[in-house]
C-alpha cells in the first residue's frame, strides 16, 4: 500500500522530519537540565545504556546509539577521565574491552535519570496515560517495522 506521494508528503506529514525535530528538542532540553550534573544528554544516555545492559563495549554503544565509533571512543575517554566508566579486558577474548559504570558513574546516571523523568513528565503533562502508552506502542512498532524492512533502496 502506498501511504505517501507528492501530494501529501510535506514536512508535517513526514515521520522522519517529525521524529528528528522531537529528538533535537528533547536533546537540547535534556542538555540544559543535565548540565547541573556536569553531563551532556549524550553522555548520560551512554551511562544509562551501560547501566541497563544495552551494550558493554564502545562499538556496541556506538551502534545502539547511532553514534560515530570514533566519537564514542572519545566520549568514553572523557567519562573514564571523570571516573564514571571503567574499561577492562574481556577474559575470553583479550581484544575486547568491556565497559562498566563505576559507583560514581552509577550515581551520576541515576541523578540524571530523575531529571530526565521530570522533563518527560513536564513535556507530557497534558497527555493521558493511555495516550502515552499508545505513542510508545506506535513508536516501538515503527522501530520494529523499519528493522524488519531493512534499508530502503529507493
Amino acid at each position: 500500500m502506498t501511504l505517501f506521494d507528492e501530494t501529501n508528503f510535506v514536512p508535517d506529514s513526514s515521520p522522519g522530519y517529525i521524529v528528528r525535530l522531537i529528538n533535537q528538542m528533547s536533546m537540547a532540553g535534556l542538555d540544559r537540565v543535565l548540565a547541573e550534573e556536569g553531563v551532556t544528554a549524550t553522555q548520560w544516555m551512554t551511562l544509562v545504556s551501560l547501566h541497563f545492559g544495552f551494550a558493554d563495549t564502545c562499538a556496541d554503544l556506538a551502534r545502539n546509539m547511532a553514534h560515530d565509533k570514533g566519537a564514542m571512543t572519545r566520549l568514553i575517554d572523557a567519562l573514564e577521565e571523570r571516573g564514571w566508566v571503567e574499561r577492562t579486558r574481556a577474559e575470553d577474548d583479550r581484544r575486547v574491552i568491556r565497559l562498566a559504570l563505576t559507583p560514581v558513574g552509577f550515581e551520576v546516571a541515576m541523578r540524571g535519570r530523575r531529571k530526565v523523568i521530570e522533563c518527560w513528565n513536564h513535556w507530557l503533562a497534558d497527555w493521558t496515560r493511555e495516550e502515552v502508552d499508545s505513542l510508545l506502542t506506535m513508536m516501538r512498532r515503527l522501530k520494529s517495522s523499519m528493522e524488519k524492512a531493512g534499508p530502503c533502496d529507493a
